[in-house]
């Protein structure tokens, strides 16, 4: 018999519905799995163990008053950038190792309102930059397929906790692939929402007009559960969409013959591993065979958007990393004899290399004389791939493609060459500057590690997405398949 922390969320809820266990023997047990694969894994910065069983006591009184919901009683993580009232919240730097928030992000809400069970903070890239999880200021995050390889990143914790069985689901964020890419990467679905579909109030930032809170399941049926329970308008949040409720398990199950799907010739890059390469055309064979019609089309201001994003999201980045200057909240250095030295040994000690490489490409590119050679430009590209994205959409429901060109590559690999590191996001970072819904799903392996197929949507298509991906998910068992840790 399977032992609780293997469940899925909604085999976990029915069986919570139905009595057949408790919450807390649930907490209890992913509570146990944590410490038994922690140690190899680090896929947390904290553990809330305490709250976590009184939250799962409170949880159970629910369901016993005939009050449950689908995440009710379910244990979560977190990923460290998404503000949790009492519970350290560092982003993995140092600039903020001390500080414990007094607010819940809307997100943690919304789970919290559900009586779901928060577990713990994911480990992440400083500030979600990054694709590996190595530049945690605390310690790099392990892939449960192969121990000595990156899960991913900067979600690299929340794929990895997801997919070792150290929380039945985790929310993280994604600026430029940052939950597709390490849920391809550690074999899980992984969904970044239309921006604005899910409030990013309480969220950290690190580039406002890119980043989005979204889920990392074990299937898509959880995916869709989480959406449901995340997503909403928010007043708190400017960028939020007014958008009504939707229940996004109601098209699951619904055949996909007739839906147009366009494989994007540009995104089968130069470099690509052939195996990614082959598991995703038999992605694609397997959809077709389900009755979509797949077409090839064109997106070429694609070969842009690497150039594009690393202008808009440094600057971005520049901007809002500002306000950690020694005086305001953070680390501050007060060993320096005046307020600039202070300020400049705060941010030489309190951020990493990465961070201070992304703030000064970003100061930079804003800086007088430099803002019209290229963030100016880089706006008006932004504008074409969008329309790029708009012309295909025009003439297709949605778009096939590899999620990430390599599968997990070993622990320190690519830390000496950061192009190198940027181009792992060549798949993903489009949809972040385009504010579309994408998500990446399981369809193979490749040198014995996964291998994700990213579908594409225009705005606001996520039930379309998840019916997709739910379709083949139910013609294959690369969901199913599981590490053995």
């Amino acid at each position: 018999m399977a032992e609780l922390w293997q469940l899925s969320i909604h085999e976990a809820s029915q069986r919570l519905q139905r009595r057949e266990i408790s919450s807390l023997e649930l907490t209890r047990s992913s509570l146990a799995r944590i410490q038994q694969v922690e140690g190899q894994i680090q896929a947390y910065l904290t553990i809330t163990v305490e709250s976590a069983l009184a939250q799962a006591r409170e949880a159970d009184a629910c369901i016993a008053a005939g009050e449950g919901h689908p995440l009710t009683g379910i244990p979560l993580q977190i990923k460290d950038l998404i503000c949790t009232k009492g519970i350290r919240t560092t982003c993995a730097s140092r600039m903020l190792e001390g500080y414990t928030p007094v607010y819940n992000a809307t997100v943690v809400e919304k789970l919290l309102g559900q009586h779901a069970v928060v577990l713990g903070k994911g480990n992440m890239d400083e500030f979600g930059m990054g694709s590996s999880t190595e530049n945690s200021a605390f310690h790099p995050s392990h892939n449960p397929w192969d121990t000595g390889r990156v899960p991913g990143g900067s979600s690299g914790g929340s794929a990895a906790a997801v997919a070792s069985g150290e929380a039945l689901a985790a929310v993280g964020s994604d600026t430029g692939g940052s939950i597709r890419q390490p849920a391809a990467l550690c074999g899980v679905v992984g969904l970044k929402p239309t921006y604005g579909l899910v409030s990013r109030y309480g969220l950290v930032a690190f580039a406002s007009s890119l980043d989005q809170i979204g889920p990392l399941t074990r299937d898509v049926t959880d995916c869709a559960l989480m959406l449901n329970a995340i997503a909403g308008h928010d007043p708190r949040d400017a960028t939020s969409l007014p958008q009504p409720r939707q229940d996004y398990t109601a098209t699951l199950g619904q055949d996909i013959r007739g839906l147009r799907l366009g494989v994007p010739g540009e995104y089968f890059t130069p470099g690509m591993q052939e195996g990614v390469r082959q598991a995703v055309l038999a992605g694609i064979k397997t959809l077709e065979g389900l009755g979509a019609v797949i077409q090839p089309v064109s997106l070429p201001t694609t070969k842009y958007a690497l150039a594009c994003y690393y202008i808009i999201a440094p600057s971005e980045c520049s901007a809002n990393l500002a306000r950690y200057d020694g005086v305001k909240y953070g680390y501050s250095d007060q060993a320096a004899e005046d307020m600039w030295g202070a300020m400049e040994q705060t941010r030489g000690h309190g951020f990493g290399p990465e961070v201070k490489r992304r703030i000064m490409l970003g100061t930079y590119a804003l800086s007088s004389g430099y803002y019209d050679a290229y963030y100016r430009k880089a706006q008006q590209v932004r504008t074409l791939i969008r329309q790029d994205f708009d012309r295909v959409f025009a003439e297709v429901d949605a778009l096939v493609t590899p999620t990430s060109p390599v599968v997990a590559f070993p622990l320190g690999d690519k830390t000496a060459d950061p192009v190198q590191m940027y181009l792992i996001d060549v798949c993903t970072l489009p949809v972040n500057i385009a504010g579309l819904p994408a998500m990446s799903v399981p369809c193979g392996f490749a040198e014995g590690l996964p291998v994700g197929m990213q579908l594409i949507g225009p705005r606001l298509s996520e039930a379309a997405l998840l019916r997709t991906a739910y379709a083949y998910q139910q013609a294959t068992g690369w969901h199913e398949m599981r590490p053995a840790i």
